[in-house]
């Protein structure tokens, strides 16, 4: 089974940190929705970070204002990441720059599109 860890996972169904939740339950995915504020997202338990995951996820898709994500860097590099999916309005030059000193390779895309799911339709 595929893992995918959602940093900025979100309970607001209108939010894409939910519907992104939602497309790879959907596709049958096992789900890491990462969000220090809840405690369950659609279901699935929810961590607060991605150091609580006890094993490292095929896939991290981050839903993160770009200076929240610079700050979460060493916890990412710590769980042995080695690429990321920033969705848009996550990037910035600062954090892709700061992402590629650390070796971690950004990828930038709708983690929901590139599965061939409209997030319009969740």
């Amino acid at each position: 089974m595929k893992t995918i860890a959602i940093l900025g996972a979100s309970a607001k169904k209108e939010k894409f940190g939910n519907k992104c939740v939602r497309a790879y339950k959907q596709l049958g995915w096992k789900i890491f929705p990462i969000n220090p504020n809840e405690k369950e997202i659609e279901g699935i338990k929810c961590y607060s970070s991605i150091k609580e995951i006890l094993e490292k996820p095929d896939r991290v898709s981050i839903y993160l204002h770009s200076q929240i994500t610079l700050s979460l860097i060493p916890e990412l590099k710590e769980a042995g990441i080695q690429e990321v999916m920033l969705n848009p309005g996550a990037e910035s030059d600062e954090l892709i720059s700061e992402l590629k000193k650390n070796n971690i390779t950004p990828i930038k895309v709708c983690s929901i599109r590139i599965e061939g799911i409209d997030p319009d339709s969740l």
